[in-house]
């Protein structure tokens, strides 16, 4: 059952069209912006429990199609449902995150002055006041959560140093377990290895494996071989709409997909 201030998208058909499987559901979502068609009909299923990548050229739509899932941004028209079909174009940010749909953008945005805990514990917290927060004190469940989350991102040695002493990566890390704590059904990353050395990049990639068991994910990326690496489903857009979907294997050979992407 939707929470009481969701809105279940009224004179739906029964879901034949729609799996029972199916976490979140756009279909024929267009957005412009002064002329600009951001978004050209575009239709996309991600399922429950599934990790997607999504790639394209700049100027594809990935960055407005999180902004439209998340209630950045408006629709012009089109269907954008999730869960149990509840209407995310009838909501706003706030209760979209309350939803469970959480959203990591690509420049971290960590509390630097605190430690990589007190930015878990915030994280956590339905009061987001941060004076309320820190004096108000933290259960045993949810202390038990930031713990899980510590060593799932690889940071359980860093818990005590301050966010702004951290790698960059490690900054990543943080901010996608500052998502976990929250426990959302749906996480959306963008392009979470921008900046990262090698090495991180390829914890990251079993940091994102481990947590696809428990959560979904959509990952928007540039980084081809990590893409490659994260072994999933990936969704290619070009000019606000989906021009190829499968495996990395036939997306690299799809002529579309090198004309206006890969043969770049």
């Amino acid at each position: 059952m939707p929470p009481p201030d969701a809105t279940v998208a009224p004179n739906l058909p029964e879901p034949h069209h729609i799996a029972p499987e199916t976490l979140l559901y756009l279909d024929g979502v267009s957005v412009s912006f002064d002329g600009f068609q951001a978004l050209n009909s575009l239709s996309l299923i991600i399922d429950r429990g599934e990790m997607r990548a999504i790639i394209g050229p700049n100027g594809a739509g990935k960055t407005t199609m999180m902004d439209v899932v998340t209630g950045r941004t408006r629709p012009d028209q089109g269907e954008v449902l999730f869960a149990d079909r509840i209407d995310l174009t009838a909501l706003n940010e706030t209760e979209i995150a309350n939803l469970g749909i959480g959203r990591k953008f690509q420049k971290p945005t960590v509390f630097e002055n605190l430690t990589v805990f007190e930015n878990l514990s915030l994280a956590l917290k339905a009061d987001r006041r941060i004076l309320t927060t820190l004096f108000a004190g933290i259960s045993a469940e949810q202390t038990k959560r930031i713990e899980q989350a510590l060593e799932t991102i690889r940071l359980t040695a860093q818990r005590d140093r301050a966010a702004g002493s951290l790698s960059h990566g490690q900054k990543q890390w943080l901010e996608i377990g500052m998502l976990l704590v929250q426990e959302p059904d749906l996480m959306l990353l963008d392009e979470p290895v921008a900046g990262m050395t090698d090495a991180e990049t390829e914890q990251t990639v079993e940091l994102l494996h481990e947590i696809s068991s428990t959560h979904s994910l959509v990952v928007v990326e540039h980084d081809m071989n990590f893409v490659r690496d994260l072994d999933c489903r990936v969704t290619v857009l070009d000019e606000g709409q989906v021009i190829a979907e499968g495996p990395m294997g036939a997306i690299q050979s799809d002529p579309r997909v090198i004309e206006v992407y890969l043969g770049r």
